[in-house]
Order: C-alpha cells, then sequence, then structure tokens
C-alpha cells in the first residue's frame, strides 16, 4: 500500500520538475498527435526513444489543468489497483481535467483505472515501452477508446536538427553508424546504450515476466543484434543456445520484439500458418544499439543500409514482408491491406550484383502486379525501364529525406 501522502508528495515534486524542463526538438508526429476528450492517447516505444519528451511537448499545448505522473518513481514501487482509488481521490481534489501517466505498464492493472478515468469524462494520455501497450486485448478493455502511436529513435531529420548538422554525406554516415537516441546523440557517450540494453533486458523483461535465466536472454538479444538483415527460426536458435524447449525461445524472442530491442519481418504468404512456420528476419530498433551492442568484425555496410531501409518504412507503415520464391526481394510494404511498394537494398550496384537484386525486384513485381519498383543504394541513382517495368535506383539520403 502506497500512503496518500506520499502519492501526493510525488505528484509534486514531478510537477515542479516538469514545468522547469525543455521542451526539445519537436517531434515529426507532434502535429498530427491531439488530446481528445473521453479518448485515451497512448504512446508506446523503446525506452529512452523521446516518450516522455512527447509527452512533456503535448502537456505544453495543453492548459495549466493538468495532473502528471511517472510510474517509475521507486516510491511507486507495487502500485496496484487498490493505490489507484487513492490517486482518484487525490485527481478529483485538484479539479484536474488532462492526466499524463508516464510508463505506465509498470503498474500492472493500469487498463482497468483507465477505463475507469475515461468513465469519469477524463483525458487521458499514457506512456510505455512494451508493445503491449498497442495489442488488440487493450482496444477490448478501453472498448476502442484509445488512440495509439509508437515513437521510434530520432528518425534523420530530427538527428539533423538536434545535432545541427547538414544533410550530406557525412551526416548520413554518422546516422547510419550512431543511429538516433537523442540522449546517446548529446553525449557520444557508449555506455548509454550499453545501459539501455540491459536496463531493458533486466527491468523490463527479467523482473516483469520472471526470467530466470537472465544470462541467455542477454546472449539471445546480443545474437540478434549481431545478426541484423538475417532469417532465423526458433528451432535452430534453441539448438544454438542449449535451451530445452521451443516455448521459452519463442517467449524469449515475443519479449525481445514487445520490448522493441529488435523488430521481425515476415516472409510473405497467402497463408498466415505459413507465414508463422516461415523464417523471420531480424532488425535492430536503432543502428545505435547494433553498433555498441553486436559482436561483429566489419563494418557491416550492408546491413546496416538495410536495417535502415527497415526503419523508414516501419515508422510508416506495420505491414511489412520480405519475398523469396526462385529470387529474394528485400521488402514488400503493405498499406491497409493492399501492396504498395516493394524495395531492394543494395549497398554498391556493380556488374556482379546488379542482375540479382533486379531479378528479385522484377519477380516480386510480377508476382504483386506492380509497374514500379525502388532499389535503395549508398549513393547510386538511376532508373531503367525492363520488360516494361520501371526500376529506379536511389540513394539512401533520398529516401530518408523523404516526407
Amino acid at each position: 500500500m502506497i500512503l496518500e501522502s506520499i502519492l501526493l508528495d510525488v505528484i509534486e515534486n514531478q510537477t515542479t520538475i516538469i514545468k522547469q524542463k525543455k521542451a526539445g526538438i519537436k517531434r515529426g508526429q507532434l502535429k498530427d498527435t491531439r488530446v481528445i476528450h473521453n479518448f485515451a492517447i497512448v504512446i508506446c516505444g523503446v525506452r529512452r526513444c523521446g516518450k516522455s519528451t512527447w509527452m512533456y511537448q503535448l502537456l505544453q499545448q495543453d492548459a495549466a489543468n493538468f495532473l502528471f505522473l511517472n510510474f517509475e518513481d521507486p516510491r511507486l514501487v507495487g502500485f496496484d489497483l487498490q493505490d489507484s482509488q487513492r490517486l482518484l481521490r487525490i485527481i478529483q481534489s485538484k479539479e484536474v481535467k488532462t492526466l499524463y501517466f508516464d510508463e505506465i505498464q509498470d503498474f500492472t492493472e493500469w487498463e482497468i483505472f483507465v477505463r475507469q478515468l475515461l468513465d469519469l469524462e477524463y483525458q487521458v494520455v499514457i506512456t510505455g515501452s512494451n508493445a503491449s501497450l498497442l495489442s488488440t486485448e487493450l482496444g477490448s478493455k478501453l472498448t476502442g477508446r484509445h488512440l495509439s502511436y509508437e515513437l521510434f529513435p530520432f528518425d534523420y531529420s530530427e538527428f539533423l536538427l538536434l545535432t545541427g548538422k547538414d544533410h550530406n554525406q557525412e551526416s548520413i554516415d554518422f546516422y547510419i553508424k550512431n543511429g538516433g537516441f537523442p540522449e546517446f546523440l548529446k553525449t557520444n557517450n557508449s555506455m548509454i546504450l550499453n545501459q539501455l540494453l540491459d536496463d531493458i533486458i533486466y527491468r523490463d523483461i527479467a523482473v516483469r515476466y520472471g526470467v530466470r535465466d537472465v544470462l541467455s536472454l542477454r546472449k539471445l538479444a546480443v545474437y540478434l543484434l549481431s545478426n541484423i538483415g538475417k532469417s532465423f527460426s526458433a528451432n535452430k536458435l534453441k539448438e544454438l543456445f542449449g535451451i530445452k524447449a521451443t516455448s521459452t525461445i519463442l517467449e524469449y524472442l515475443s519479449h525481445l520484439e514487445n520490448t522493441y530491442i529488435v523488430q521481425y519481418l515476415p516472409k510473405f504468404d497467402y497463408s498466415l500458418q505459413v507465414q508463422i512456420r516461415n523464417p523471420k528476419k531480424v532488425y535492430a530498433i536503432d543502428l545505435g544499439l547494433f553498433s555498441y551492442n553486436s559482436v561483429v568484425f566489419t563494418e557491416e555496410h550492408g546491413r546496416r543500409l538495410e536495417n535502415l531501409v527497415y526503419l523508414h518504412y516501419r515508422k510508416k507503415f506495420k505491414e511489412l514482408y520480405y519475398y523469396q520464391s526462385k529470387k529474394e526481394c528485400d521488402f514488400v510494404v503493405f498499406d491497409n491491406g493492399k501492396v504498395k511498394e516493394v524495395i531492394q537494398v543494395c549497398y554498391q550496384l556493380d556488374d556482379i550484383n546488379l542482375k540479382r537484386e533486379t531479378e528479385g525486384l522484377i519477380e516480386a513485381m510480377d508476382f504483386f502486379k506492380l509497374s514500379t519498383g525502388k532499389i535503395i543504394t549508398y549513393n547510386q541513382t538511376d532508373r531503367y525501364v525492363i520488360s516494361g517495368k520501371e526500376i529506379e535506383i536511389m540513394t539512401i539520403q533520398e529516401l530518408l529525406l523523404q516526407n
């Protein structure tokens, strides 16, 4: 049990800090985000990607009539549903209209409390570091009365604003290596990214889900980060790490994806069952995590580029696949259930790989009945037509600067 006096003290302390906090770089998604009456705004994403700052920026657009609470405060450890009713009394006594709850996933029954607040006609904004906040189960608990947003580490345009760099090849190279975590970009201290990985593994997974074999979990995370752009299967990973049950590996994989350390790309198939059985590809949520937590011994220019292209499209679309039949195409992008684009990624096109990359792209274009396709490169551009199909070759810089 947490005393009401302690809750009140935490709220007052945090509110004082918030009012002194600088707004920071405005995120691109902010302009499309509005606090709506009788709806919960759910902001989800990996730790340290800027969710709290985004919430502060939303808060600054709001009137002064709000209440803020960060559930990661050590004084709130063990906060439960009974404590939420003491919190409700404080909310009612302050006569506020809008409620901001940061990192709410640490409160295990938060959905019930938020539903209660919505029924009482409060406006609620919440952030969390677990993708379960975006689940269909959440939709059923809140009866559709929520709008969900995903936030990623800084994209290239936001990175340029934060660092003051010009959009040139040098800044692209820096971004491809260091990624977009704002705290790391401000300090250039790689220990921040080392500690971030450990915090997610221990706090967000091991403690939350009661994982005992934390060493194997961490090894799996490092292995996946080290193999971005490559396919994997649960059975092979089970053998590799000496874990007896496939179900345990599947749980670990799910935890790593839900906490946004890595993302998985399924192989396209019209059958959902076949999709589930097929190997998936893995990508890091940020290239800084790859640079400073993976075990690789080369620069891996091609895989870095492929990961960056994946993140560019993943931020815009949720339905992505890779295509593989006789040949392979790196990305198939769907929007509202309809295929939108097919994309191939190649760091440097030459006489040796041009035929392979083009054939894979054209096979995917034929399969999905598309007349255009893209090949993303490091610094090459071109455009040509093969068998009536138009292929655009564009640089990663052109892609990242597209609105």
